[in-house]
């Protein structure tokens, strides 16, 4: 019986290592789909903000460099 005892416990140990391993898994599965998420927003905001540089100034747009500060 003794033989008997040790597998069960064995086999349980490893039951419950598998069902933390799944857990694990899972938790970091859902990272992943979140780091997607946040990587897919910041290309979306890379090419709005590539689109915005490559278009020209509108006329009539001041540069603020071309400007005096208000206390010259």
């Amino acid at each position: 019986m003794t033989t008997s005892h040790t597998t069960d416990e064995r086999i349980t140990e490893l039951e419950i290592k598998a069902s933390f391993t799944e857990d694990l898994l899972d938790e970091l599965d859902k990272v992943i789909v979140r780091q997607q998420d946040q990587i897919d927003a910041l290309i979306r905001e890379l090419g709005y903000l590539r689109q915005q540089y490559a278009e020209p100034a509108p006329q009539g747009a001041r540069n603020l460099r071309d400007e005096l500060p208000p206390h010259f």
